[in-house]
């Protein structure tokens, strides 16, 4: 996976800040702007893993199950439809 070059036209005020924020890290702008971009890009795929996790993993419980259906787990701990 090689680099690319990634050109922004940003406002003024918002590349004053984002100098200001990295200079307090000790960071230059681009290599601050791209720790952004990789932190935000985890977190949404964080977010996204785990909505798809609960929806793979969604198993209706004894109360919502249809009669005599239960999860797997419910078996094997000794649940019993009723």
């Amino acid at each position: 996976m090689g680099t690319h070059v990634l050109s922004l036209r940003i406002d003024g005020n918002l590349l004053d800040r984002l100098r200001t924020h990295a200079a307090k890290r000790d960071m230059p702008v681009q290599d601050y702007v791209l720790q952004l971009l990789q932190r935000n890009d985890f977190d949404e795929r964080v977010q996204t893993a785990e909505a798809e996790s609960a929806r793979l993993t969604h198993w209706p419980t004894t109360a919502t199950a249809p009669h005599g259906q239960l999860r797997p787990s419910q078996r094997s701990m000794g649940f019993r439809a009723k």
